[in-house]
């Protein structure tokens, strides 16, 4: 398993990324959340095989139509990550 804290910053809220996030991140299996941040920024936390991580962090350089990534920092992180949710499944998190 690896797992991942992201953190996007850009034309990423306003356009349904976290929405989109999710579906992505649900088709993959992932577990996990997503949430906006005050700043402006959406945040995200996602669990699952190392290739299939990879796989959601590449579809994230992209996102949705209308969205557009200026800068993505990625750290892998332990499974304390998800504390704040998505053990079970992965999840859409309130605004931080």
């Amino acid at each position: 398993m690896r797992y991942v804290h992201v953190m996007l910053r850009g034309r990423v809220q306003g356009v349904g990324y976290r929405a989109w996030c999710a579906r992505e991140a649900e088709a993959r299996s992932l577990l996990g959340f997503v949430r906006n941040r005050r700043s402006g920024a959406v945040e995200a936390v996602f669990a699952g095989p190392a290739e299939v991580v990879e796989a959601m962090l590449e579809a994230c350089r992209a996102g949705p139509f209308g969205a557009r990534v200026d800068d993505m920092l990625v750290h892998d992180v332990s499974d304390t990550a998800l504390a704040a949710g998505g053990r079970d499944r992965f999840a859409v998190l309130e605004t931080l």
